[in-house]
């Protein structure tokens, strides 16, 4: 099981290193990556969450995604609380960043390829609904504490966001079991097969960019990754092999929370004043040792799943 999950993960690290030679040789732009962003944002992911809800209605499948959405928002939930109760620093500019690095995983560019490969559709089906919690604690939690200001919280950004409509339009098609002629789920399906390529060329063009090794001497720095890398998803995965969670949704769950930090974090600290030289190394250093760490705890999960 580990080599199977190892293996998943090298195949990122390839597309990584892709992007990251692409950087390198100027053949990808700032300008490029920030078009491919919003692709994968607006179109790519939207067309893999509403893939995965193409399937015929089954109230026990039901029922277990109601699960999945209980499970996202309590993680999220305790995530939160710990990362205000664990994570501190002097500087407020620098202890936004690392709480909300902390808190956030990045759910879509890194586990979503995982889900699919490890779990096909089923895996994608319950991510969505991490994905949709994620977007939800993201423009409130997350505006709030990057921002500082109430103000910024409103409940557009909550609803009409690409995450949260796919996932309302999925659920639709799931609920009331509407027939997707072929020629819209194949365009649908080729879309959402460039889900694993593109995120990780983008990944790979911002670690050419940063300097890994510049924050290695902060203690603070270094330990909001080891909660957020190890410490968060595995107080997640006891709590949910406890409660009786198995099977695939063990499995994709911890995917999910094992993710490294979200992409979105620099985004937001460059919009809100935060640390961004700080972002950007949290979210590339935990990339990086999410190779190790994600493999560890995804085979665990199958082990007892």
């Amino acid at each position: 099981m580990f080599l199977n999950v190892l293996t998943q993960v090298i195949i990122l690290l390839i597309l990584i290193l892709v992007g990251a030679v692409l950087a390198k040789g100027k053949i990808l732009t700032s300008d490029g990556v920030k078009s491919m962003t919003d692709t994968v944002l607006m179109i790519v992911t939207p067309c893999v969450i509403i893939k995965s809800f193409i399937r015929e209605f089954d109230p026990t499948v039901l029922k277990s995604l109601l699960l999945s959405f209980l499970i996202a928002i309590v993680s999220h939930i305790g995530f939160i609380l710990l990362a205000h109760l664990l994570v501190k620093d002097k500087n407020k500019a620098r202890e936004k960043v690392l709480r909300f690095g902390a808190v956030f995983s990045n759910c879509g560019y890194m586990s979503i390829p995982l889900q699919q490969a490890l779990l096909g559709d089923e895996g994608v089906f319950y991510s969505s609904s991490y994905i949709a919690i994620f977007n939800v604690f993201v423009w409130s939690y997350g505006i709030l504490i990057m921002s500082g200001d109430k103000k910024t919280l409103t409940p557009k950004k909550l609803i009409l966001n690409p995450g949260m409509i796919s996932i309302i339009i999925g659920l639709i098609i799931f609920l009331f079991s509407i027939p997707v002629p072929k020629i819209i789920s194949e365009p649908i399906s080729y879309i959402a097969a460039l889900n694993t390529p593109l995120p990780m060329i983008i990944i790979g063009f911002h670690l050419a960019g940063s300097n890994l090794l510049s924050g290695l001497k902060n203690v603070k720095y270094l330990l909001a990754i080891g909660y957020k890398l190890i410490l968060l998803p595995a107080l997640a995965l006891v709590i949910m092999y406890l409660c009786g969670v198995r099977g695939v949704m063990l499995v994709s769950s911890v995917i999910s929370c094992s993710a490294p930090t979200a992409a979105i974090t620099t985004m937001f600290s460059s919009k809100f004043g935060a640390d961004t030289s700080l972002s950007v190394n949290m979210v590339s250093l935990s990339t990086v040792l999410s190779l190790i760490t994600m493999p560890i705890l995804i085979t665990i999960a199958q082990y007892i799943a």
